[in-house]
């Protein structure tokens, strides 16, 4: 047998210079960057930064960096949802924009699931045309754009109307996390994008916001408990046509499943109304004081408003107790109003108020007496005046405290 010849040290060398060529190569090709020889003694001519053409080092550094880009994206997009909730304290007259907004975030919604499914089918969308990928990109991004416009205009008119040591709070913790992620491309692309139950809760949450605040801006007399009904109603149609396809709109028993499922919402609805701030109403200011001076003269103002305002009261000083709250409507009506007195969350009172004539400010003073005949037999603790609505929804509440 022959055996073969030991390789020479230059012919190892040889072989190490192919591998090392193969894989810059290989490198190189990974980068956009056309192969480039290499020398023995160091890299060649068009590995150094300045040889490199400028679009491929602009590629080069989206590659490397792009988390971090869109991160920095997510910061101007929270500064940008700052502007709109700026934007949003002219008045409601600027809630009517939320129409054209509501119709694009909708269709462009269905057409991405339409087009591209969710989950596994979106996660293989990396294998797809780039084409296909630009406009899955495309479309996501104006759609966070859409969603980000209406969720920070909603916040501060809900912020007005939420009273936060109630359950209503909870809305608007809701709404404002919501408007948070809006902002987190990352989250909002590889989440609530990819997965179509998701998307459409995340719709239909948005849509009820704004449908509730929309139907009073555009009906400024209307209750808002309608407004709310609505908006439930329409909610779940929007989450309907997430899922169901065309076809079933032709069907008499799906038509059938589709009228029970907005039944059953509008009575979901109507018994979480407590936890739905009542907007556009809130209340803008309100007082608590004695019906009467220690002089025997009258508490109120000319224009309405209490001589005395206060926050303590000793048990002993406590007669007849007034209280004044002015409310702001959108329109010339404002619907029936109640005043509930509590005393340590237990009603004392509830009784519609005198009311005056809504002002040009479009808003309305209300006013209710707690007469001393109807003063439980233990005055102190904490008492609290709400403004309510006559289906129950809170817009307001001032508190004050009697010692002993």
């Amino acid at each position: 047998m022959i055996e073969p010849e030991p390789r020479t040290e230059p012919e190892e060398g040889r072989i190490t210079e192919r591998i090392e060529r193969a894989d810059r190569a290989a490198r190189e090709d990974v980068a956009g960057l056309p192969p480039s020889p290499a020398l023995p003694n160091g890299p060649g001519p068009d590995a150094r930064d300045d040889r490199v053409p400028l679009l491929t080092r602009v590629r080069r550094f989206l590659r490397d960096h792009h988390r971090k880009i869109w991160w920095v994206h997510s910061l101007y997009a929270l500064g940008l949802g700052v502007f709109v909730a700026s934007f949003a304290q002219k008045g409601l007259e600027r809630a009517r924009v939320l129409a054209v907004t509501l119709g694009l975030a909708w269709l462009l919604a269905i057409v991405v699931f339409r087009l591209f499914g969710s989950g596994k089918k979106q996660r293989d969308l990396s294998l797809s045309p780039a084409q296909d990928r630009v406009s899955f990109f495309v479309m996501t991004y104006v759609l966070k754009n859409l969603y980000q416009g209406m969720l920070f205009f909603l916040l501060p008119f809900y912020w007005k109307s939420t009273t936060f040591d109630a359950p209503n709070a909870c809305f608007v913790v809701a709404l404002g996390v919501c408007a948070l992620l809006s902002t987190l491309d990352i989250v909002f692309d590889r989440v609530l994008m990819r997965f179509q139950t998701l998307a459409s809760a995340f719709h239909g949450f948005t849509l009820f916001a704004c449908l509730n605040l929309l139907v009073p801006a555009i009906f400024p007399d209307v209750r808002v408990t309608v407004a709310l009904l609505s908006a439930a109603g329409v909610s779940i149609v929007a989450f309907w046509t997430f899922h169901a396809p065309s076809w079933t709109y032709r069907e008499p028993k799906w038509l059938g499943l589709l009228g029970a499922a907005v039944l059953a919402g509008l009575g979901l609805a109507w018994i979480a109304r407590p936890l739905v701030p009542p907007v556009p109403l809130y209340l803008a200011r309100a007082a608590v004081g004695p019906a009467r001076l220690a002089d025997g003269a009258p508490a109120l103002l000319a224009d309405g408003r209490l001589k005395l305002e206060v926050k303590t009261l000793h048990v002993s000083t406590i007669a007849d107790l007034i209280a004044v709250t002015e409310v702001v409507v959108p329109g010339e009506r404002a619907g029936r109003l109640e005043h509930v007195w509590r005393q340590n969350g237990v009603e004392i009172l509830r009784t519609e108020p005198k009311e005056a004539v809504v002002s040009d400010d479009h808003r309305v003073k209300l006013q209710s007496t707690l007469a001393g005949k109807l003063l439980p037999k233990q005055l102190a603790g904490e008492w609290s005046v709400d403004v309510e609505t006559e289906d129950g929804q809170l817009v307001g509440r001032t508190k004050f405290s009697v010692i002993e």
